[in-house]
């Protein structure tokens, strides 16, 4: 029940925010920011390329806000927004790379190393896992586990098909499970 109270709370701090209140707008602001924060480090796997990412999806949502329809559709709206703006900063980024790339013709590529201690810890083996996933399987199951979307919100939210968010999510727990449970790779249930 009290999730149900926030959101009609957060629906009333939407509409207030289109009529022009710049203190709902503020209320609004102060809700989402670590949320949208959350999901564009999931997208762009560093702190300050989601902070770049998040500034610019702000302006879209402030520019944006007043021809949002349904005030329910903000959270799956805004997560829309904040996706495709780390994927266009993504996209500058390896282009940057590739060009770079091109002209030292040597890629030079970075290794992350995970600190003995870390390693040994449930948690480091789970955030390990979950970094190891692929971007669009990282996105879809932040906003799943982390966020609380439904299947229909994260399909609104990252502009697929609710088939495809289902399918990355089994793709996702299934690698999550064979990373966490090594030993147990060749008695795997992948048959199909």
């Amino acid at each position: 029940m009290r999730r149900d109270v926030q959101r009609i709370f957060q629906e009333s701090q939407v509409l207030a925010a289109q009529a022009g209140d710049r203190t709902a707008f503020g209320h609004l602001a102060a809700c989402w920011q670590p949320r949208l924060l959350a999901h564009a480090r999931r997208l762009t796997d560093t702190s300050d390329m989601a902070r770049d990412v998040l500034q610019e999806a702000w302006v879209d949502i402030v520019r944006g806000l007043p021809r949002l329809r349904d005030p329910v559709a903000f959270p799956a709206w805004s997560y829309r927004i904040v996706t495709r703006k780390a994927a266009q900063a993504v996209s500058r980024i390896q282009r940057t790379r590739r060009t770079a790339h091109d002209l030292a013709s040597d890629p030079g590529q970075a290794r992350v190393e995970w600190p003995e201690a870390e390693a040994r810890s449930d948690l480091a083996r789970v955030s390990r896992a979950i970094a190891a996933l692929p971007p669009a399987q990282r996105a879809a199951m932040g906003l799943h586990y982390m966020d609380g979307f439904s299947v229909a919100e994260i399909a609104v939210a990252l502009g697929i098909p609710a088939g495809t968010v289902k399918t990355r999510l089994m793709h996702a727990r299934r690698k999550i499970r064979a990373a966490l449970e090594p030993d147990r790779e060749g008695d795997s249930d992948d048959t199909q």
